[in-house]
């Protein structure tokens, strides 16, 4: 894959709201070019353009600005990376988009040394490859990956049942009422779930939702699709386009701080795979030990 390329794929969606509406976007910029993908939830757009269009861009919206294409590209990614960090920095840039015909045109106005600055994003719509490259494989990826996790915290809870049982076996009672808890079961929390939470739990809305929670876990699964991919290449396979396996996207992707939007973010990825289907955890068996009264929560 090339540098736009990869970069953009490993880059957060950001959330832009518009006067007209509100649109996902990502972004991409180094000194040879840029890439930008935006979405409204029902399209998808992109652009990637080199330094030598940049310049003649630049020259034809900016008459009065005399600069290298390096220096247009630095101002952009200026630009950008506020609001690819969700970061407000009032009158430092405005944006507005337009439509013609199938194309999208994200115009931006700033200052630079200045003068005024402008540029025009000529978005066209992306094809079927891309949108799934950049949302159908990650949000695939990151489905299989939260899966396996709410498995391990089921079996997780599972084993503090058996604990807290040999616990009061041995004995010990709790020092207040108010923190007893009932036996987790795993079936009944899914069946109150699907009930009770998922309707709020999968409201898209706008994607702002998407875009508050979930880009850390987004960036660690394109990652371990980036990481596949360059091993078969460097193995000679050409079997690429094969998904990366998204386990090893654990609790510490989920409070991982963003990097800015010239660098991809630097994330582990373990080869383990989650399960494809959601069944019930056995409770594993302990054997009893004779244990002394625990004091502080139990006494």
């Amino acid at each position: 894959m090339e540098e736009l390329e990869q970069g953009l794929l490993m880059q957060p969606w950001a959330w832009l709201q518009l006067a007209e509406n509100s649109l996902l976007v990502k972004a991409y910029v180094t000194k040879q070019g840029y890439a930008l993908l935006v979405s409204d939830l029902h399209e998808v757009w992109h652009e990637q353009v080199d330094a030598s269009v940049v310049s003649q861009r630049g020259k034809e919206l900016n008459k009065r600005l005399t600069a290298p294409p390096e220096a247009f590209l630095c101002h952009l990614d200026d630009l950008l990376r506020p609001l690819l960090k969700d970061i407000v920095c009032p009158g430092k840039a405005t944006f507005s988009c337009d439509r013609v015909a199938e194309a999208l045109i994200l115009r931006v106005r700033s200052e630079l040394s200045g003068l005024p600055f402008y540029w025009n994003f000529h978005c066209i719509l992306a094809s079927p490859s891309l949108v799934s490259q950049h949302l159908i494989r990650p949000l695939m990826g990151m489905s299989l990956a939260l899966q396996c996790q709410v498995r391990e915290l089921a079996t997780l809870l599972c084993m503090k049942d058996l604990e807290i049982q040999d616990y009061q076996e041995s004995g010990a009672t709790l020092s207040r009422d108010r923190l007893k808890t009932e036996p987790f079961e795993e079936n009944s929390f899914l069946e109150q779930f699907m009930v009770e939470k998922l309707p709020e739990a999968c409201s898209v809305g706008d994607g702002k939702p998407f875009v508050r929670s979930l880009q850390n876990l987004y960036m660690a699964v394109t990652k371990q699709e980036v990481q596949v991919r360059q091993k078969h290449q460097n193995a000679g396979d050409p079997q690429t386009s094969n998904s990366a396996s998204p386990q090893g996207t654990d609790s510490q992707f989920l409070s991982q701080p963003e990097e800015p939007v010239s660098s991809a973010p630097s994330l582990p990825g373990p080869d383990t795979e989650p399960t494809g289907t959601s069944v019930p955890a056995k409770r594993p068996q302990l054997s009893k030990v004779k244990r002394k009264k625990l004091r502080g929560l139990f006494s």
